[in-house]
């Protein structure tokens, strides 16, 4: 028996607490049916009242996630009966549409104490804001949380998954997590919303530039993905975010898994453009949105009005445009040289002891 004091202190929700989940895509989906077994009495609402029937007939997602049985207790019903029983809202729309969502949510009758949890790994239009700082903005720190890391949908409920719920609220963050454990995925608990929301975005957009450049050498699609990180990375860090949050689970653990899984949309949509598809095109051939396509020009826009140097990721965003073409995409990524490293000087020998001794009130030994 493991010893009690490397368990992690969770708090796990009563049975009587009820989550929603917005949006019947693979990755709502997905989160609905754990958040079941997890123990919390869930909803998963949809669009339209003909999915929403569908749904509840089939008692599987067959367009978005086939083969995954419903929980006998997932309930399933359309957006419009409203949020007013929730005591927990996982937002699970793309993220083009997020902050509409986000301006709806107490139209929508959300409870004036109940969490708001973020699924998105996008941006939110016009100026590329994090999800979660709209939602902060909404309605106060202590309810916003979002989650993150490598979470393909399929492999999740059915192999498991590495998630991050990340809240300034301690308790909201162990919560979240403690029912992903308990329905049998790891997940990370953080204090850095924002962290993870960028190291997100940064995994999406990289991906997406890897998929663009793989065909011209693995050399080229390293130093895109590269780039791209470090360019988000500055940025994150003007915003106050922790590097953990790019190094770890949310960031590079979940840009590995993009760029390894065969169905991954965003490298898959990086392909595409490098075959000359237009950006307008992909979804449809891909059969879902593509966060990366929305994302990378909000990005780039946000990188620009930080005045940080990203050369990478608006070049990424020029290639969804059309405005540049393929080569010169190509040549940008492998003459790109990132910003010097901001040297630090060591302190000169025995500067730390003689400080040391001044604040202890004894004078420095000859020669320390």
């Amino acid at each position: 028996m493991p010893d009690g004091r490397h368990l992690p202190s969770l708090s796990l929700p009563s049975p009587s607490r009820r989550a929603i989940v917005v949006g019947g895509g693979s990755f709502g989906t997905a989160v609905a049916v754990l958040l079941a077994r997890g123990g919390l009495r869930t909803t998963l609402q949809t669009r339209t009242d003909e999915q929403a029937r569908r749904l509840q007939e089939d008692r599987e997602n067959l367009v978005y996630l086939p083969g995954v049985d419903f929980p006998r207790d997932l309930r399933v019903e359309n957006v419009d009966a409203g949020l007013g029983r929730a005591d927990y809202v996982f937002l699970g729309v793309p993220s083009d549409g997020l902050g509409a969502t986000i301006r709806g949510l107490k139209k929508s009758g959300l409870g004036s104490r109940t969490a708001v949890i973020s699924l998105a790994k996008g941006l939110t239009p016009p100026d590329g804001v994090a999800p979660t700082v709209l939602l902060r903005e909404r309605f106060g720190e202590a309810r916003v949380a979002c989650v993150g890391g490598p979470a393909h949908a399929r492999e999740m409920v059915s192999e498991g998954a590495g998630l991050v719920a990340a809240s300034t609220n301690e308790e909201l963050a162990n919560t979240i997590a403690g029912v992903f454990i308990r329905a049998g995925v790891v997940c990370e608990r953080s204090n850095d919303p924002i962290g993870v929301e960028l190291a997100g975005a940064a995994k999406n957009a990289a991906g997406l530039a890897a998929g663009a450049t793989e065909a011209q050498g693995l050399n080229a699609a390293g130093a895109a993905a590269g780039h791209i990180f470090a360019e988000v990375w500055r940025y994150s860090e003007a915003q106050g975010a922790r590097p953990e949050s790019m190094l770890g689970l949310a960031g590079t653990g979940d840009l590995v898994a993009t760029v390894l899984a065969p169905q991954s949309r965003n490298r898959r949509a990086g392909e595409l453009l490098a075959a000359g598809v237009p950006a307008a095109e992909i979804p449809d051939r891909i059969g879902q949105a593509v966060e990366a396509l929305e994302s990378v020009p909000l990005l780039a826009r946000a990188l620009r009005n930080a005045g940080l140097e990203a050369t990478v990721t608006e070049g990424l965003a020029d290639l969804i445009s059309g405005e540049l073409p393929l080569h010169e995409w190509i040549a940008l990524v492998r003459t790109t040289v990132p910003p010097p490293a901001r040297w630090r000087r060591r302190p000169p020998p025995g500067l730390w002891a003689g400080l040391w001794a001044r604040l202890r009130g004894v004078s420095p030994r000859p020669g320390s």
